[in-house]
């Protein structure tokens, strides 16, 4: 019964342990969730949605409705040797008259459009593709921000750590310089330095916690939400296997290719005939039948339908400029490509290389920190027994500090450069 009790009481401390912790990973998702430009991806869907609706809707038939009055000068007429022979046979014969009027309807309807609806379709996603493309590289920039924030405050928070050792130490030694200074074996100058020592380093440590909290409330407002209570988790990362790059602007020089070749197959269309049916209908005067216009002047119900092949040579012009101009930016999203590779190798290399160096200074810092701690106490020692001055035994406190600190940096800054080469691979 007893060890149930303590298994569930470390079940329940291990939990509130790890709700009062958030992690790197923890972070970086929180904050591209609250990314405000998150939002453009529902956006960029409606666009597209909108952008293919329109082209749909150029295979809906055409409708226009019309009104016309008019009046010409010349109209069609019978030559007057006929007018006469009608005039004596008793047939009267107005002609066309030069006010003419009707109300009607055009209707056509596309059958073929030789692909520019299908190119237009197919413009349309690529260029929404190279528009969330651009937003993936915008959210991305979010995660080195966040994580560079993160070590800023696990280095920070472990400085103070590391400086309130070095506080205790100072606290310590001038107790002993207080009773020293009681029993007549030091001066009142030692207790003074010694204390000035104690003052300063109040002042580091106070300044570095403003630091922590300015870091923190920007990680607030990253992840949007607070921090109160809760601990940064000091990940645990590995060195990320060498390959490619997997960064999402490679992504986005794909999708600016694909868009540039749509482009052009856009252009390419307008090369091509159109076929489509029409219709027309009117009634008004005078109708298509003229003979029986000429008559009389009577309003008559007219249509005619028919089928329309038209083909535009107006792109033959531009075809070459614009196929030369297409390859011209082809080739300049190729070589973009091409740099941001060379400048991304460059910088994983380089951090390979500070990694290692790092690692290779880790592995002296706990030998000089005991070696700094040996000097130190023996420098105590040597106080009290009157060897050496306050002076000298500050400056091996101080050396042990700095030891230490040097061996926290060393360590954050490892994590550190591990999660830029892996920021830099996309790893």
């Amino acid at each position: 019964m007893t060890k149930l009790i303590a298994f569930l009481l470390l079940g329940i401390c291990s939990s509130i342990v790890s709700q009062a912790q958030i992690t790197i990973d923890e972070c970086v998702a929180k904050a591209i969730d609250n990314y405000p430009a998150i939002k453009k991806y529902e956006l960029l869907d409606a666009t597209l949605d909108i952008d293919l609706s329109d082209i749909n809707k150029s295979w809906l038939p055409r409708i226009g409705i019309y009104g016309q009055a008019s009046v010409q000068n010349i109209v069609p007429s019978f030559p007057k040797m006929l007018t006469n022979v009608l005039d004596q046979m008793g047939q009267s014969v107005k002609g066309i008259g030069k006010f003419q009027y009707k109300a009607g309807v055009d209707v056509s309807q596309t059958i073929w459009d030789g692909g520019v609806s299908r190119a237009r379709r197919e413009l349309a996603r690529n260029q929404e593709e190279v528009s969330q493309s651009m937003l993936d590289v915008e959210l991305y920039s979010v995660r080195q921000r966040v994580e560079s924030t993160y070590f800023a405050i696990l280095l920070t928070e472990e400085q103070i750590e590391q400086s309130i050792v070095a506080r205790n130490l100072l606290e310590k030694n001038l107790d002993k310089l207080k009773s020293m200074l009681r029993n007549g074996v030091a001066m009142q100058c030692d207790v003074d330095m010694m204390e000035a020592q104690l003052l300063t380093s109040n002042q580091n440590i106070t300044q570095a916690r403003s630091a922590v909290d300015g870091y923190r409330k920007v990680l607030e407002i990253f992840i949007g939400e607070s921090l109160d209570g809760k601990t940064l988790a000091r990940p645990l990362a590995e060195i990320p296997a060498t390959g490619e790059s997997a960064r999402p602007e490679l992504k986005l020089f794909e999708q600016r290719l694909a868009a540039n070749q749509s482009a052009l197959r856009v252009t390419d269309t307008s090369l091509m005939p159109r076929i489509g049916l029409f219709a027309q209908a009117y009634y008004g005067y005078p109708g298509f039948d003229y003979f029986k216009s000429m008559m009389n002047r009577d309003l008559s119900f007219n249509i005619m339908a028919g089928i329309k092949v038209s083909w535009s040579i107006d792109a033959l012009y531009t075809r070459k400029n614009n196929s030369r101009r297409s390859s011209v930016n082809a080739r300049d999203i190729i070589a973009d490509r091409e740099l941001f590779l060379f400048n991304t190798d460059m910088q994983a290399t380089s951090q390979s290389e500070a990694i290692a160096g790092l690692r290779s200074l880790i592995k002296d810092d706990g030998k000089i920190i005991s070696l700094r701690q040996n000097v130190r106490k023996a420098a105590e020692s040597q106080l009290e027994n009157g060897i050496i001055d306050t002076t000298a035994l500050l400056s091996k406190i101080s050396d042990e500090n700095i030891a230490r600190l040097n061996a926290t940096l060393h360590e954050i800054q490892l994590l550190h450069e591990i999660y830029n080469l892996k920021y830099t691979l996309n790893k």
